[in-house]
């Protein structure tokens, strides 16, 4: 049969194809071929898992039991009844009905007296032959507002220099105040004017109390827990102000409506000024 001549430029027919051979086609994979594939790649992954947990079984076992849980914190140090101590002991034979509690922690001896008795246990405790506390080191107050009998404590810190000891006494004290040590220590009366000034315990027999912080005519007494933290005006703020003209209120209203109060003048920002009219608060300085 005569072959027919082929245009060159006429695509090639399918029937002019050339075909791979039969054994080099891929074989296209049944559904139950790829569900056994799916099937044994599960299979594989728990056998993993299996041996996975078998080999932490293995671990555990040679680890032994395991370990007990961490113990938690044990609390801290308390303080306990002092009332067996050698000193409380002499004060109650020597000064009676003046120990009302005793208490010691990591070594600190606390003791409460009465109010009435102060002045006689400071001096049973400075005279003492053995331990005599002959150095006043510190007089403080605390302030508890919950306890309306009696908010303040007095705490008197005493050394003895001799023997090289502490002791620490209270006194509960209400508005009627507690007697003064300055006859026992000369030094109290500066600690004792301090506690009248920010806390305002009074201290009978003292020899000059009056205020040792603040201004003679302040009001209030700024260590007491009621006392307001944030500025307010009184009495003494009002009293004290300088006098502004009306061009000084003008420049200090124009200063405050364009925020430039880095341009107040030294007595505004030194005290806040206020108006004696309109009694207007500075902000505050950041």
């Amino acid at each position: 049969m005569e072959e027919k001549p082929t245009d060159p430029d006429s695509p090639p027919s399918a029937s002019s194809e050339p075909r791979a051979p039969e054994e080099t086609r891929p074989a296209k994979s049944s559904p139950s071929t790829a569900d056994s594939e799916k099937d044994r790649i599960v299979e594989d992954a728990k056998a993993r898992v299996a041996a996975a947990k078998e080999e932490a079984a293995q671990k555990a076992a040679a680890a032994g039991p395991p370990k007990p849980p961490v113990k938690k914190k044990e609390e801290g140090p308390k303080p306990i009844d002092a009332s067996g101590h050698p000193l409380v002991k002499k004060l109650k034979a020597t000064v009676a009905d003046s120990v009302l509690e005793a208490s010691e922690f990591l070594g600190q001896l606390s003791i409460r007296i009465s109010p009435a008795r102060i002045v006689e246990v400071c001096e049973a405790l400075k005279r003492d032959p053995q331990t005599p506390f002959n150095y006043l080191s510190d007089l403080t107050c605390v302030h508890y507002p919950d306890n309306r009998a009696a908010p303040f404590e007095v705490v008197y810190n005493l050394y003895s220099i001799g023997a090289n000891e502490r002791v620490r006494l209270k006194v509960a004290v209400n508005g009627e105040g507690v007697e003064s040590v300055t006859s026992l220590w000369p030094s109290a009366n500066w600690p004792e004017r301090e506690v009248f000034d920010l806390f305002g315990v009074v201290f009978r027999n003292h020899p000059d109390l009056k205020r040792i912080l603040l201004p003679p005519d302040w009001e209030g007494h700024p260590l007491r827990k009621d006392y307001p933290l944030e500025f307010v005006e009184n009495r003494w703020t009002e009293n004290h102000l300088p006098e502004f003209t009306e061009v000084q209120k003008e420049q200090l209203e124009q200063r405050r409506a364009y925020g430039l109060e880095i341009l107040s003048m030294p007595q505004e920002r030194e005290v806040r000024e206020l108006f004696k009219s309109g009694k207007e608060v500075m902000p505050k300085d950041k």
